[in-house]
C-alpha cells in the first residue's frame, strides 16, 4: 500500500516537482523524513519511476534490503531530483 500525505508548509515554501527511479531489482521504500510536519513515503517497485512535490531542501531517503538482510538506506537531495523543463528552443 502506498500512503502520501502533505501537511500544510506555509505559502512561502517554493515546491518543485521531483521525479525518482528505481533501476534496482528489489521493492524500496522512499520517504522525506527530514522536513518538519512533513510526510511522504512510498513503496516503489523495481522500474518504478514517480514524479512528486518537495521543498528543495528536503532528502529523499531510499532504503532497500540487501543480500545479506540488512536495511540499506541512501539519501538524496529533492533539488538533484528536480525535473528540468525544456524551452521550445530545444
Amino acid at each position: 500500500m502506498n500512503l502520501t500525505l502533505n501537511e500544510v508548509i506555509c505559502e512561502g515554501d517554493t515546491r518543485i516537482l521531483c521525479w525518482y527511479l528505481n533501476n534496482t531489482s528489489k521493492v524500496q521504500i522512499a520517504r522525506i523524513t527530514n522536513i518538519p510536519n512533513w510526510y511522504f513515503e512510498r513503496t516503489v517497485f523495481p522500474g518504478e519511476r514517480f514524479l512528486f512535490e518537495a521543498l528543495p531542501e528536503a532528502q529523499l531517503e531510499v532504503c532497500r534490503c540487501a543480500e545479506t538482510g540488512a536495511i540499506v538506506c541512501d539519501g538524496i537531495l529533492c533539488d538533484r531530483l528536480r525535473v528540468e523543463e525544456l524551452s521550445a528552443a530545444d
